[in-house]
């Protein structure tokens, strides 16, 4: 697979990322973007990166690859490409029309793909006259440290296609999980109440973004809390996958955005890139006020969202989006999540997840919290997700 030349359009961050990956596997690698400039910071960007790895010995003969890759100046130019990726905007028509254009030029034999983290696969596929070679490859940012990546089957890819995907990602030495064409995909779907019941807390005056950051991190051994990882995400695009999940899953209350959400958008505060999100950024690091360190409200906050999470995870397990293993493994390599969300649920107690997301119910009667079905279940037959 390695003589496989690969197309990649789009030379911003993923773009680049997705091509400095493909190049390291051994592929020849063209690369695209109508910004020459684009181009041009992307260059930059993977010798640097290269260098970096090189340097710490994960890598031989940077130059070497970097020699891999080539800049194209027209989608003609990935005529002699076996698997083309894009990772331009999220914008459904900005790809859907560069699949139509791309498709005229290319082989019968070569492999469509969408990086999108969001948008229909079927939607994409259906711009193509052979919508059984498209399917969905969301890699996670930076694609070159990021081991998971999501393969995501359109209602009409192939299974050939699936399958040569899986081998060629694969190669790249990527973990794969394969999710169902749904909003959001596993990852963004099931990460949601993340960020969305962190704002929650935080518009109801329960505690502050540092405080409820304080709670993720030490109780639950998160990396990043929900405000700090928003910043850090942008502010900007958090808020569109959200509302694009929003819509695509037809307004359903659980995934709604947050008019905070909204409002920092609007007023450009999109966090670290900006100087300016939940917190200040002064040098590039958070100003974060002291929290607050009251270990009822620490151990509350921490268990509301969690057990979102798990409501989350144990629903998108119930609707077959994705099979138990690969929620784990997606949750867990594609956002740093310390634990597996069904494994969580099974060491908390699947029935303490299940009363208090009642209780949660009862209080606010919003349908954000109804407890999933399968939840339902395990509780009432004390049975475990993981066995």
């Amino acid at each position: 697979m390695s003589k496989l030349r690969i197309g990649v359009a789009g030379a911003g961050a993923m773009g680049s990322g997705i091509a400095q990956t493909a190049a390291m596997a051994g592929h020849t690698v063209l690369l695209f973007d109508e910004s020459k400039q684009a181009v041009e910071k992307a260059f930059s960007s993977i010798t640097s990166s290269l260098q970096k790895l090189e340097e710490k010995g994960k890598i031989k003969n940077a130059g070497e690859v970097i020699k891999k890759i080539t800049a194209i100046e027209a989608l003609k130019d990935f005529a002699p490409c076996g698997f083309f990726i894009e990772a331009i905007i999220e914008n459904l028509e900005a790809k859907r029309k560069l699949f139509s254009a791309v498709e005229a030029v290319i082989s019968d034999e070569c492999i469509l793909a969408s990086n999108t983290s969001s948008l229909s696969i079927a939607s994409l596929a259906a711009s193509c006259k052979n919508p059984e070679r498209f399917i969905g490859v969301h890699f996670f940012n930076p694609p070159v440290l990021m081991k998971l990546v999501e393969i995501i089957p359109g209602i009409r890819t192939s299974q050939e296609v699936t399958v040569q995907t899986l081998r060629l990602i694969q190669s790249w030495s990527k973990t794969t999980v394969i999710a169902e064409d749904t909003p959001g995909f596993i990852v963004n779907r099931i990460a949601r109440p993340y960020y969305g019941e962190a704002i929650r807390i935080f518009e109801e005056g329960i505690a502050s973004p540092a405080t409820i950051d304080h709670a993720m991190k030490t109780l639950g051994g998160f990396k990043m809390g929900p405000f700090e990882l928003m910043d850090f995400i942008g502010n900007d695009i958090n808020f569109n996958v959200t509302e694009t999940v929003w819509k695509q899953m037809f307004y359903d209350a659980r995934y709604r955005p947050s008019q905070t959400q909204k409002r920092l958008y609007e007023a450009g505060m999109f966090g670290r890139k900006s100087g300016r999100g939940y917190y200040e950024y002064k040098d590039g690091q958070a100003v974060i006020p002291p929290p607050a360190e009251d270990k009822k409200l620490l151990e509350e906050i921490f268990m509301r969202i969690l057990f979102m999470l798990i409501n989350e995870a144990a629903d998108a397990l119930h609707f077959q989006i994705a099979s138990a293993q690969d929620i784990e493994t997606a949750m867990t390599l594609g956002v740093n999540y310390p634990k597996g969300l069904l494994h969580w649920a099974d060491e908390t107690g699947i029935e303490k997840v299940y009363r208090t997301l009642l209780q949660l119910n009862d209080t606010y009667r919003e349908e954000r919290y109804r407890p999933s079905v399968l939840l339902k279940r395990k509780a009432e037959s004390d049975e475990k997700f993981l066995g």
